[in-house]
């Protein structure tokens, strides 16, 4: 089973990304916001206790977050492989998923960085904005927040995965196909 945690800035085209890898490879695919955002749209205990951070643009607490993806990795050991997309947010995050992983006998196999610049990333945010309905996506101040905590806090993640020689930084700038090759690229040598 192969695990891809597939990593960058809100708006760097993460969940797009991921789909195409889906399809490409045949594995899974879990976004941690996808499975929040539901869960605030069912009205849920825990979409309730989330609703206020992501409304703010905070990240959700590790405790929940980390509960989510154990419970997803319990329920889909027979999976291909899986992509992890924003996920994990914190070194916390990564710490607790190592241990996870380990559990079921699995690893990380790598990360991948979709690198943006921060002004290509606000622009689509916005242009997102207009037909996701999310209020997070429709303020510049909140978006820019957003970027801000993800230097702040989720950035250092990275480090945490070169440390382990799992570690591939890819140039997010251009068509959805020439973005889907780079990661193919580095993708490509762990089937």
């Amino acid at each position: 089973m192969i695990n891809i945690v597939l990593f960058g800035a809100p708006g760097c085209g993460k969940g797009t990304q991921a789909q195409r890898l889906k399809e490409h490879y045949g594995i899974d695919h879990v976004s941690t916001g996808e499975v929040i955002r539901s869960e605030i749209r069912s009205g849920t205990e825990l979409g309730r206790s989330m609703e206020e951070y992501i409304r703010e643009g905070r990240l959700a607490p590790d405790e929940i977050v980390i509960g989510m993806i154990e419970h997803y990795v319990t329920e889909h050991m027979n999976a291909r492989g899986c992509i992890f997309d924003g996920f994990p947010r914190t070194t916390v995050q990564a710490e607790e998923f190592d241990k996870i992983l380990a559990k079921h006998g699995l690893q990380v196999d790598i990360m991948v960085d979709i690198h943006v610049p921060e002004e290509e990333l606000v622009r689509r945010i916005l242009l997102r904005g207009k037909d996701s309905g999310r209020a997070d996506d429709a303020s510049e101040e909140v978006i820019r927040g957003r970027l801000d905590v993800y230097r702040m806090q989720t950035a250092v993640v990275a480090e945490y995965y070169a440390a382990q020689g799992k570690y591939a930084s890819v140039n997010g700038t251009g068509t959805m196909e020439e973005v889907f090759a780079r990661i193919a690229d580095v993708i490509g040598g762990l089937k």
